[in-house]
């Protein structure tokens, strides 16, 4: 059993106030943008509440996990579930790839050192940045692949975006609705509900291969924490959904872009 050493508890009692202000911050940021916030949450729990990059990543996949439970009926009452249902094979084919890739980020992830973490997930953070620009102000078109290739493209992506997800402790949206709509000429907003059918048990997948190393004691010890910082992040995406549509994307999608990118910068230097 692997058990990372350096593991930081929250500092007081007094942080739990602003716990909830955080997590209402990320979650109205990911609210009105259609998405739960997670990478937002990231660095404020490494720069702000002083956790350990691993300990970051597993209590940022616990709260990740819950929001989008509880965020699930409304994503998926947006479009007809016979729309949904009938895309399911989209859904299984990213489920392919995105589960082994789910455990191995998870994996490698409990394996870095606490500087090196660090330094792939401010990478990540830029990707993920470039990823809401092309999502949100870009016109997706489609690649129009053949059956034969687009199987297997899809395994590789889902792979890839199962290794982010768990490595981060994110959903994974940022990443799989655009590949939903290039990879298999789905709707846009029909791919906003695809996404959380293969995000789930991708998240499942690294919270099970996370709960099998010594820092996901880090949940325990934090728990209420946790608890108080999910209350944060579920009032602040009711709040941002009734947002939505009221900041312009061509404003928002820069400005919430920018915001990655300092993150990033600042992760990288982060001692």
């Amino acid at each position: 059993m692997t058990i990372y050493k350096d593991l930081a508890p929250v500092r007081s009692a007094h942080s739990m106030p602003l716990a909830f202000s955080a997590g209402a911050a990320v979650g109205a940021l990911g609210g009105m943008i259609g998405l739960g916030g997670a990478e937002f949450r990231l660095p404020l729990l490494i720069s702000l509440f002083g956790f350990a990059a691993l300990s970051a990543v597993i209590l940022n996949k616990a709260m990740s996990l819950v929001v989008v439970l509880v965020a699930l009926p409304a994503r998926l009452a947006a479009v007809p579930a016979t729309e949904v249902a009938a895309h399911w094979p989209v859904a299984v084919n990213l489920l392919a790839g995105s589960l082994l890739g789910a455990w191995a980020g998870a994996s490698w992830a409990v394996r870095m050192r606490g500087t090196a973490l660090r330094r792939v997930l401010a990478a990540l953070m830029v990707l993920m940045a470039a990823a809401l620009l092309v999502t949100h102000i870009s016109t997706l078109g489609t690649l129009d692949l053949p059956l034969w290739a687009q199987v297997p493209i899809g395994v590789v992506a889902g792979f890839g975006i199962g290794v982010v997800a768990a490595i981060m402790g994110v959903a994974g949206g940022e990443l799989l609705i655009p590949t939903i709509v290039l990879l298999f000429a789905v709707g846009i907003r029909t791919a906003g509900s695809l996404s959380p059918l293969v995000s789930l048990p991708t998240m499942l997948v690294a919270f099970a291969r996370y709960s099998r190393d010594g820092s996901f004691s880090v949940l325990g010890a934090n728990r209420r924490f946790t608890l108080v910082m999910v209350a944060g992040s579920v009032t602040g995406a009711v709040l941002g959904g009734l947002l939505l549509g009221v900041f312009p994307d061509l404003v928002l999608i820069p400005a919430l872009s920018a915001i990655l990118l300092l993150s990033a910068v600042k992760l990288a230097r982060h001692d």
